[in-house]
């Protein structure tokens, strides 16, 4: 270090002593008191920092910087206050303050957990005392030395810099002066060559008889004009019109390297090959630049004190990056440059969330953000206490206690905790630990003539996380006719991975760490256009139903390739096409880059906003990578996918310079018109990238009148759906919950729920379409909802709505009504905002209409109302606030249409949280990750419908002989053709092994009908499997059936339907749709009485009434009529909607279809 700059540093270091000094003396006698001339005033507030960082730093020097004129050159005093009007003196803060320097605070030096607050600072100055403060000049450097070569003349140069940053400088900043070279002299060059002689720069080898010629195509074949030939960096060629380029003197001898580069396109490397011949020939084919995109994202993490963790981002692109930033709760970490995020020794300090950056030639991408949550040493890593969780109890348990049908088993949070970690470096831990139960207690609940066992959370502790695996299933169909898409390909990152059935089903088992599930649908028959999808799923594990729609190609036409060639796109009948393709002449290419010359059959199939009908077809989820890496929406203007093939032999082709030409007039949002572009979509990553811009012109459309269009150019390569798309920046979420039931409570949410929301153009008075959708976004609900994305507005708030609906396992759910009256705590929303709000139920006009889904105007809340900072709608920087709400702020509800189904378990687990499964002989689910369903089928003859129990208990296992895994009730469901028939589908729990895997367990089933009802028929099959497998159960009581449940499954043809799946809910859907169906390998949504049946029972004439059947098995009779269950009338009510259900023509497996429907399979 030279004596200079330890002078300078030990100067700074007095300035610090004496400026704090000064502050904490006689701030006063510095202050306004210290100076009552007339010739001294004060100056306007600064405010140049914030504390972010290391402090808040309000620096003279980097005041002058921003204004100038406004501080004189020697300010007699300094004054701060915070940006709340508080001295800084009245802060408690320590602070440092200098006339001559400034004001600053070092968070460091603030008590624990506590920064600097943020100051704002004005100085003394002399009155009308001009600023014309000139900069000074630093000393010159020394002469840089001669770039001449030997014999040559150049220039020495050298340079000063100006002192201030924030003052000019006059004067010249560089000089130079004349140089001569050394002299030459001869040098031998290291450089050795296997062909041909040393050039004269010694850095590559000449071969002048032979010639390089070479040829350079785009991403789809086309020609390559003006593509980069380098060597060494040094330009060699650039190609020619036909792509092309001619090199002579590059030596083939399999060591020159040679580099491609055109704009949009990834850099290539090609090495010579070695040849003999006098003429090489190469044929180069570059790729197309991708964006960036996430593969992996940082994981969150629980450590304790002075332990190590590591967070990595994995980021993929074309070219890949060169650059990694890492951020700590939004402030950028120096020197942390690379991949992984290494922290040792760990403090509180460092918790919160990471989140990374990586960027390069093709962009910049962010990462989702991860929380590090810091343990002291010893803190529980869960909290011990459980929290309440409400199960609902049989009818005939109400509990005086609580006035409810309500028990509290409590349950512990599945979050991720520290548990037994070493302090390895690793991206993801090789064993996750979650909060779980540690301590269960049996207690028996008091019911009416009975006890009723159950499990209850007593302690929560750290410990294994249950594996878990998500899946995605459910159908590919047509979008206009719902024509099933059979034995399509499924394809992800270009691989295929399965394919549909003949009904369009599919299933696809999400593989680990997967953050987008992005896949794309491909029609075999060529029918359909393929389709690319971002398909939600839960992290959680589990399963999710997306119905996947997909457009119908458009017929082709014929065009000639030597002509201009205009086609016209818009699907809405009475209105003007939306979109124009204007192809010129000779424009079509093979995929080899080949000129095409003959007829094309040219299928546009244009996905018009206009039409609400076409929102669920849209390709992907309208998102972009901006600028700065963020995931950014779009809203469309129409998605247009194309497919052009040579007439003879349906060759595929390319197509170049294709102008498109977007009527102006359908783009009503005047702020619109500058910014829209043409967009290609990735269909590896689902994000959609800039193709071009549109520019505005005045054209005439045949001998029509002139309009105005946005015209843009394109060209159709690999890529073959494109979109007119302009960014959004006005956004919010949207809070949604879905129930089990309208008994809307924490305890009754539903998980894996698909919510999606069409955001529409804005209303009439907004100066736009009314009609037209703009966005189509799906989320799947998790223990606390779900937040929607949706674009909202604060000054206008009816000027954008939503539409939003749910689905459940291809169950439409229902939503709140809205009329005759708005009920504030039934929607959830509280007024006034829900009237401002606008919330209507899609029957709101028309009772005749479904009342699954309701529209909302998406008015973005106010800052400045109470009210409205609790929800449902939140600000788009207020995602977390929206996903971390309490159950009592505001949200919209959706709710399952009850059937007359109920199930109890002793050991509780939630199905839609495959985390809350625990370790328990008397659990339902023995296994997690493997769930086996079984149904029994049960005819009854009777003119009422029936109510039909399964109870199970433990039947072989010595752990579980005599108690109760619990139960299920469900109601028969009438035959549409014979009135005195109806037929159920009854649960039980399957045989095998409990969750040690050690011993199996023959459940004990008894299935009991409800009311006067007498076995008639036991299906021949069973009772014959039954007495061949040992041991047989008791049935002397006609009444009811009994069973030591088969270990096999044994299908249809005994009445007994069992599926084994990685979901529970999946698993009970298959089953019960083959149940109904009466067969092994189909499926109905239509109860047939008379198929696959297990058991026939003849029932009395007297209706079954809601009481539980073990008031008629162990109540007196006279006790039986006096304990008249509670919320009859309600029960009523629902078993009247649910019978409605039935009647209607779509239908859940849960909730099959009535006497009134028509037969559908």
């Amino acid at each position: 270090m030279s004596l200079r700059l330890v002078l300078i540093i030990v100067r700074l270091a007095a300035f610090t002593v004496t400026a704090r000094e000064s502050w904490r003396k006689g701030n006063k006698e510095s202050g306004p008191a210290a100076f009552h001339s007339d010739d001294y005033e004060w100056t306007t507030w600064f405010n140049v920092d914030h504390p972010g960082g290391h402090g808040d730093y309000e620096q003279l020097e980097a005041i002058r910087f921003y204004y100038r004129a406004r501080v004189c050159e020697t300010p007699r005093a300094i004054e701060a206050r915070t940006t709340e009007w508080v001295p800084a003196r009245e802060t408690g803060e320590k602070v440092h303050a200098d006339p001559t320097l400034g004001f600053w605070c070092l968070n460091e030096e603030q008590g624990p957990e506590r920064n600097c607050s943020n100051y704002a600072v004005r100085f003394l100055c002399p009155k009308g005392q001009s600023v014309h403060i000139e900069g000074t000049w630093g000393p010159w450097s020394d002469w840089s030395s001669c770039p001449a070569l030997c014999g040559q003349v150049g220039v020495q140069l050298r340079t000063r810099s100006c002192q201030s940053a924030s003052l000019p400088c006059t004067g010249p900043k560089v000089e130079g002066k004349e140089c001569m070279g050394p002299e030459c002299t001869k040098t031998e060059c290291s450089l050795q060559c296997l062909m041909g002689r040393i050039n004269a720069e010694c850095d590559t080898c000449m071969c002048e008889e032979h010639t390089l010629l070479g040829s350079v195509r785009r991403a789809g074949g086309l020609i390559a004009e003006g593509a980069a030939i380098l060597r060494y960096n040094k330009l060699l060629t650039l190609t020619d019109h036909n792509g092309h380029f001619r090199i002579p003197g590059i030596c083939p001898d399999g060591n020159t390297t040679l580099t491609v580069t055109l704009q949009g396109h990834a850099t290539l490397k090609v090495v010579v090959p070695n040849s003999a011949e006098r003429i090489s020939v190469l044929s180069l084919q570059l790729k197309r630049t991708e964006r960036l995109y996430v593969l992996s994202n940082p994981e969150s993490k629980a450590r304790r004190v002075g332990q190590t963790t590591a967070f990595c981002c994995k980021v993929a692109g074309t070219p890949q990056p060169d650059k990694y930033q890492w951020f700590h709760n939004n402030s950028l970490l120096e020197r942390q440059t690379e991949s992984t995020l290494v922290l040792k020794e760990l403090h509180p300090g460092q918790a919160g969330e990471y989140y990374c950056t990586a960027s390069g030639p093709s962009g910049a991408i962010k990462s989702k953000p991860a929380t590090l949550k810091i343990l002291g040493k010893d803190e529980h890593s869960c909290n011990p206490h459980p929290e309440s969780h409400f199960i609902r109890l049989p009818h005939d348990c109400y509990q005086n206690g609580t006035d409810s049908f309500y028990y509290d088993v409590g349950k512990c949070p599945s979050s991720t905790c520290a548990g037994q970690l070493d302090n390895g470096i690793r991206c993801k831990d090789k064993v996750a630990y979650c909060c779980g139960a540690e301590k269960l207690e049996k207690r028996q609940i008091t019911c009416q003539g009975y006890e009723l066992p159950t499990m209850v959370v007593t302690e929560c502790g750290c410990q294994k996380c249950v594996d878990t695996k998500a899946i995605v299933y459910g159908r590919a169909i047509a979008a206009d006719s719902g024509e099933p898409v059979r034995f399509g390909h499924i394809f992800m990152n270009g691989v295929r991975i399965g394919r549909t059935g003949y009904k369009g089903t599919f299933s696809i088992q999400v593989p680990p760490d997967t953050e987008r599930l992005v896949v794309t649908f491909v029609d075999n028959m060529q029918k359909f256009v393929n389709t690319t999808k971002v398909l939600t799923f839960n992290t959680k594990g589990g399963s999710v139903y997306h119905e996947v729609k997909l457009l119908r190609k458009k017929a082709p036409v014929t065009i000639s390739s030597t002509e201009t060639n205009i086609l016209e796109l818009g699907e809405v009948e009475g209105q003007e096409a939306m979109v124009q393709i204007q192809i010129p002449p000779h424009s079509f290419y093979k995929e080899n880059g080949e000129v095409f010359t003959g007829n094309v059959n040219a299928s546009v199939t244009f996905l018009d906003p206009r039409d609400v009908s076409t929102a669920a077809a849209a390709q992907s989820d309208l998102n972009f990578i901006g600028d700065e890496g963020d995931t950014l929406p779009l809203r469309t203007y129409g998605m247009f996918s194309v497919d052009f093939r040579g007439q003879e032999n349906n060759e595929p082709l390319n197509a170049g310079e294709v102008k498109v030409f977007l009527d102006s007039a359908q783009v009503q949002m005047s702020e619109h018109l500058n910014d829209i572009k043409l967009w290609s979509l990735n269909p590896g990553t689902g994000l959609w990238e800039e193709e071009g811009s549109l520019q505005m012109e005045k054209k005439k459309r045949g001998k029509r009148e002139e309009r105005t269009f946005l015209i843009g150019n394109m060209e159709i390569r690999e890529r073959r759906l494109f979109n007119l798309d302009v960014p959004e920046n006005r956004r919010c979420y949207v809070k949604v919950r879905a129930f089990r039931s309208e008994r809307y409570m924490p305890s009754e949410q539903v998980g894996g729920v698909v919510v999606s929301l069409i955001n529409m153009e804005p209303t009439a008075g907004y100066s736009t379409n009314p009609r037209a959708w703009g966005r189509f976004d799906s989320v799947v609900t998790g223990s606390n909802g779900a937040c929607l994305p949706a674009f909202c507005d604060e000054l206008k708030t009816d000027a954008y709505s939503a539409y939003v609906m749910a689905n459940l396992g291809g169950e439409e759910l229902e939503a709140v009504p809205s009329a005759p009256k708005l009920n504030p705590n039934l929607i959830g929303v509280p007024q006034p905002y829900l009237g401002k709000l606008n919330y209507r139920r899609s029957d709101h006009e028309d009772s005749r209409l479904k009342k699954t889904a309701f529209s909302i105007n998406v008015a973005k809340p106010s800052a400045n109302t109470a009210e409205e900072g609790n929800g449902p709608v939140y600000a788009f920087e207020n995602l977390k606030e929206c996903e971390e709400a309490p159950f009592s702020a505001a949200h919209f509800r959706f709710s399952r249409v009850e059937g007359d189904r109920y199930d109890y378990n002793t050991v509780p687990f939630n199905e839609d949280d495959p985390m809350s499964w625990t370790e328990d002989y008397l659990n339902w689910w023995p296994k997690p990750m493997e769930y086996r369903a079984c149904y029994i089928k049960v005819k009854l003859s009777s003119p009422h419908e029936i109510n039909v129990r399964s109870r199970n208990m433990g039947g072989t296992h010595p752990k579980t002989v005599g108690q109760l895994y619990g139960l299920r009730d469900t109601r028969s469901i009438r035959d549409m053709d014979h009135t005195n028939v109806s037929a159920v589908c009854v649960e039980f729990k399957c045989s095998g092994m409990l969750y040690d895997q050690e011993r199996v367990d023959r459940t004990l089933v008894k299935v009991i009908p409800q009311g006067s009802c007498k076995r008639d028929h036991v299906n021949a099959k069973l009772q014959e499997y039954l007495v061949n497998h040992l041991p047989l159960a008791v049935n002397n009581d006609t009444n009811e059936f009994t069973m030591l449940a088969p270990l096999d499954p044994l299908g249809h043809n005994y009445g007994i339907y069992t599926v084994t799946d990685q979901d529970p809910r999946t698993a009970k859907e298959i089953a019960l749709g083959r149940c109904f169906d009466g067969s092994s390998d189909g499926t109905s949504r239509v109860m047939k009485s008379n198929e696959g049946i297990a058991l026939t029972f003849t029932c009395g004439d007297n209706e079954a009434n809601r009481q539980s059947v073990f008031q008629a098995l162990q109540s007196p009779q006279g006790q039986i009529r006096a304990n008249v269950v509670r919320g009859e009338s309600r029960q009523k009510r629902r078993r009247e909607r649910a019978n409605g259900l039935r009647s209607s023509r779509r239908r859940s497996a849960r909730n099959p279809t009535g006497k009134h429907s028509k037969a559908t399979s």
